[in-house]
């Protein structure tokens, strides 16, 4: 799967984030997952949900790893709760596909509210991104690769 423990990525800036090697202000944590704000929002609130282990990608995702990715999906929207935005459903939520990742290390995006985003955010988050998938997309392919492989 592309995977490894978090201490053997001393460069990946999430993985310093992770370890508590960064001076980033941590929002939401768990034993799995971390939650922070995206140093360049691309809307009001836009968040990162990091993965405490290193994963480099969606692209590295396995069938067995889309529970993980719905559990970054719910960190996502308790985050967006948290901080009282009031239309959960004008949200976008997605990953970066390789190779437009700035970092490359598996993190999702959790953007609200979508319908306010500037030109510039909707280039790089927005539905006519080629940059960016959607987290049912990114389940979806998972589910088709995995039908694909059972045959």
């Amino acid at each position: 799967m592309g995977t490894q423990d978090s201490s053997g990525s001393k460069y990946c800036p999430f993985c310093q984030i992770a370890n508590s090697q960064a001076d980033t202000e941590i929002l939401l944590s768990n034993d799995e997952l971390l939650c922070f704000r995206d140093m360049k929002p691309g809307a009001t609130h836009h968040y990162l949900v990091v993965t405490r282990t290193h994963i480099d990608n969606c692209k590295r995702l396995q069938e067995d790893d889309l529970p993980l990715v719905e559990r970054m999906v719910d960190m996502g929207m308790r985050i967006l709760e948290k901080n009282k935005v009031s239309d959960l459903d004008d949200v976008r939520m997605g990953f970066h596909l390789p190779p437009f990742s700035s970092v490359p290390h598996l993190h999702l995006h959790a953007l609200a509210p979508a319908s306010k985003m500037n030109f510039r955010s909707l280039l790089h988050y927005g539905p006519q991104s080629h940059w960016f998938i959607t987290v049912s997309d990114v389940l979806d392919v998972s589910r088709v690769v995995v039908v694909r492989q059972s045959r």
